[in-house]
């Protein structure tokens, strides 16, 4: 499994390729609902697809950070699976940027 404390309050996700994707959504949510202090960046640079169950993972691992006032940011994704998103509509949903060390400069800074 990919998730890993990147820092105090950080936690980074490499997702694995469906149908893994889901399992580790999951364990992710509960971790946050454990802890409730940490900012999730989910990397989808080994993924090539998403699922419609795994869409409704990541909605509700987005509900849980909100609720915790934490933030949630995709980065990796490729040019199909930003499809995905946008067809779906959930492009205006999540906060994407291009790569990890963007993703996690960006919530360091938010953090100090």
């Amino acid at each position: 499994m990919g998730i890993q404390d990147w820092s105090e309050n950080v936690i980074l996700v490499n997702i694995a390729t469906e149908p893994d994707m889901c399992d580790e959504l999951k364990a992710v949510t509960d971790i946050i609902r454990q802890r409730k202090d940490c900012s999730v960046v989910i990397d989808f640079s080994d993924a090539d697809i998403v699922t419609s169950s795994s869409l409704a993972q990541l909605l509700r691992l987005q509900k849980v950070l909100d609720d915790n006032n934490q933030q949630f940011v995709l980065c990796g994704t490729s040019q199909k699976t930003r499809g995905i998103f946008a067809v779906t509509g959930l492009d205006k949903v999540f906060e994407f940027v291009d790569d990890r060390f963007v993703a996690l400069a960006g919530l360091q800074l938010t953090h100090k």
